[in-house]
Order: C-alpha cells, then sequence, then structure tokens
C-alpha cells in the first residue's frame, strides 16, 4: 500500500512491520491532550445526588424502595465494592429517608471500613433470615406495604426471599430508577472514562511493538495487561487475535501463531475510577493484501457513518442502520447475514463494559447528553479475516464526541501527535 503519511507501523522492504520499542511516558503524553492527573474519583456529593434523583423516581414510579444486591448498582449510588455471596448484604433506598444496609454481623466491622455515606447498619446472625430484616427495616421506616424495586443484578435468592417475607409487598423492577440514573454520566464520570480510554489507547500501542513472526496472543494479551496496570488501569480484557481467527467477533479457541500476512485484531478495555475502557484496533502483519484493505477502509466508513448518525434526540438504532447501511451497499449482508456485520453496530458503557443504550434495531431511545456508547460495526468475511474498528463516545450538545479518535490507517491505528 502507498502512503506518504508517517504511519506508527513503518513496512519494511521486507514485507514486515517494523514497530520500534515504544516510551510509554511520552506517548502518554502525547495523546492525552487533556489534564487528567487532578481527576477526582466519584466523591459522596455526587453519590447524594444519585440517590435523590432516585428517590424522585421511586416516588414519580409510587414505589416505596430500591433494593440493591453487592455489585455495581450497589456501587454506583453507595461507593461500596463488596464481593456477592451466599451471605446476602443489601443496600436500601427509601423512597424517603437515608440509605440503609443489611449486612452479616459478622461482617459489621469489615463492612463500616468500606461504608461511606449512610449511617444505618441492620445486621443478621447466621440463623437469621436477612430478606425478614429488609422488609422490617421498611416498615420502621414507615412503608407497611407498597412496591418494592429490584434492580437488575439481584441474584434470584434475594428476590425471592424478600418476595416471601414481604406479604403487603410487591416486587417489581428496578429498572426505572436505575437505567435513568446510570444512564446519564456526569462530567467526572466521562473524565474517568476518558482516563480509561487514554490508558487503553497507550496499551494497545505498547502491545503492537511486540509483534513478531510465531508468537501466541496471549502473550501480546500478557503486554497489554501490564501496561494496563503500570498506568494506573484496572485491566479488564485484551482480546488479541489473528488470521483466520479474527473472523470471529469474539475471538476462537483454535491455536494462533501470527505469520506474514495476518490481519491482528486486538480488542481491548480497562477500568479507571470504576469507568471503562473499550477500544478495538486491526492492523497487517506485513503487506496488507488489496483485499485487506478494500474491508478495513469499508469498515472505516462504516464506523463514519455511524458517527454522523448519533444526533440528539435520535433513536439509537439510527447508528446501527448508518453503518449498517455502508456495508450492505458495498454487497455484504444483508442484516447479520454473513459476509457482512454479524452483531449491533455499539453498546452502552460506563461502570459496566456493556450497558443499555445499545446501537441496534428495534431501539428507539432518544440519544441525550451524556450518554456513552461504542461505534463497532466489524465486518467478518467467514474463513478469511474480520475487521473491527472500535471507539467510544460521549454525546454533548453539539453532538458526539470521540472517547479515542479512529484509525486512521490500515498501517497506522492511532494519530500520532
Amino acid at each position: 500500500m502507498q502512503s506518504t503519511r508517517r504511519s506508527f507501523l513503518q513496512i519494511s522492504s521486507l514485507g514486515l512491520i517494523s514497530v520500534p520499542m515504544i516510551n510509554s511516558s511520552k506517548l502518554f503524553a502525547a495523546n492525552n491532550t487533556n489534564n487528567f492527573s487532578d481527576i477526582p474519583f466519584i466523591q459522596n456529593e455526587e453519590r447524594l445526588a444519585r440517590i435523590e434523583k432516585a428517590q424522585n423516581l421511586l416516588r414519580q414510579n409510587k414505589m416505596v424502595a430500591l433494593v440493591l444486591d453487592a455489585g455495581t448498582n450497589m456501587e454506583y449510588f453507595s461507593g461500596i465494592r463488596w464481593n456477592p455471596s451466599e451471605r446476602s448484604m443489601l443496600a436500601i433506598i427509601p423512597a424517603t429517608g437515608e440509605i440503609k444496609y443489611i449486612c452479616p454481623s459478622f461482617e459489621e466491622d469489615r463492612f463500616l471500613e468500606v461504608k461511606k455515606i449512610g449511617s444505618k447498619v441492620h445486621t443478621w446472625e447466621e440463623h437469621e433470615n436477612p430478606f425478614q430484616l429488609v422488609i422490617q427495616v421498611l416498615k420502621n421506616g414507615g412503608f407497611q406495604q407498597g412496591q418494592i424495586a429490584i434492580e437488575e443484578q439481584t441474584r434470584f435468592f434475594i428476590s425471592d426471599g424478600i418476595k416471601k417475607a414481604g406479604k403487603g409487598f410487591k416486587l417489581v423492577s428496578g429498572d426505572p430508577i436505575t437505567i435513568p440514573c446510570r444512564l446519564i454520566k456526569s462530567k467526572n464520570e466521562i473524565a474517568l472514562m476518558q482516563k480509561a480510554n487514554d490508558i487503553t489507547a497507550i496499551a494497545i500501542q505498547y502491545g503492537l511493538t511486540f509483534l513478531s513472526e510465531g508468537i501466541s496472543p496471549s502473550s501480546i494479551s500478557q503486554k497489554i495487561a501490564t501496561k494496563h496496570a503500570e498506568l494506573g488501569g484496572q485491566h479488564r480484557f485484551a482480546s488479541v487475535t489473528f488470521g483466520v481467527a479474527s473472523s470471529f467477533p469474539h475471538g476462537s479457541s483454535r491455536k494462533q501463531i501470527l505469520k506474514k500476512g495476518d490481519i491482528v485484531m486486538l480488542d481491548c478495555g480497562c477500568s479507571y475510577g470504576g469507568y471503562e475502557s473499550d477500544i478495538t484496533r486491526t492492523i497487517v502483519f506485513g503487506r496488507p493484501s488489496e483485499q485487506q484493505i478494500k474491508i478495513w477502509e469499508l469498515e472505516k466508513r462504516a464506523q463514519a457513518a455511524g458517527f454522523a448518525a448519533a444526533k440528539l434526540g435520535d433513536p439509537c438504532e439510527n447508528v446501527d442502520f448508518a453503518a449498517r447501511k455502508v456495508i450492505i451497499d458495498a454487497g455484504y449482508g444483508p442484516g447479520y447475514k454473513l459476509p457482512g456485520l454479524p452483531h449491533r453496530t455499539g453498546h452502552g458503557i460506563g461502570m459496566n463494559g456493556h450497558e443499555w443504550e445499545n446501537m441496534v434495531k428495534g431501539n428507539k431511545l432518544k440519544l441525550q447528553v451524556g450518554m456513552c456508547f461504542s461505534i463497532e460495526p466489524t465486518i467478518a468475511i467467514p474463513n478469511e479475516f474480520g475487521v473491527r474498528i472500535e471507539d467510544c463516545v460521549y454525546m454533548t450538545e453539539s453532538g458526539p464526541k470521540w472517547f479515542s479518535k479512529p484509525s486512521p490507517s490500515i498501517d497506522q491505528p492511532f494519530e500520532l501527535s
């Protein structure tokens, strides 16, 4: 491929990619155009505002409380990270009053070490029923009956136990409370996600410097994980695939050894301050074929079309329609048929790598300021290769903004300063 632009991946006369070792501190400075060194993690003031919003939604929906199992939603509202086990540790956000906790008695001291907001901790002994305690706490708070909202990740034995203990109460989905709260990100949340994306962009570039003939995907994955941690991120994943295996959107179990002419796909993410990144890059190890260049450039156009379709007030599905149309118009598909785009064009992202605002047919949810999602219209060519360029965006008053800028070309996965 002829190119006059300075490339991150320099093609040698032998057709091999020559990628010099990168000074990661310089690379970080070059790619990080904003100074996020002083970004605070989420503070109690913001958590209390989240709880206030949840309580307003509870009252609007005529619900008496939201019950949270240990997991992401509990962390979102309370700041508490707790490993879920058969011993229920729950948070209760009542329609009025402060947040309350249900905690195993022998864990109370450890719980108090991590508690950030709320003063009421109700404990239960090993032989006691924690779900009866949930109902008693609600009654003591003045709620004798009504609808109890259960967040979506609550394990069945917990919701079933509350249902059996709570005569006069009805269990309903907590989605009308948790989704509107978590869907719209604050400026601080977006700043944390930006930092996570900056870290992953550097980690991918670092991983690419180790590409060599005969290497395995896991070797590159390990390098990316190490760089994530070195830069202050919590490593989440680094899915690396070579050659035919790249035609499987989420990788393959077959043995892969890198050889000249292989597509290399790297799908990676980390967490920073509790917020996720998700970036995919696709390059060729060696000289790309005409077919590889053709599909890569089609993928780039499809991603750009998805980005252009992300307009405030329009439904999420429009992003999928626009990206998919580019691919179908080029003779692939239609729909999810292969060769073509086998899945939705994007997913929501925030504290979880995948959240609700999917860019998929049928999702009429209107795009709003503060929503964050990926744009990643994979093109899979069975038994040959796949190409995916994935970057995430956040919606602003003036439209979508990239967390990481898309690849300029097949031999330049990231922009250079």
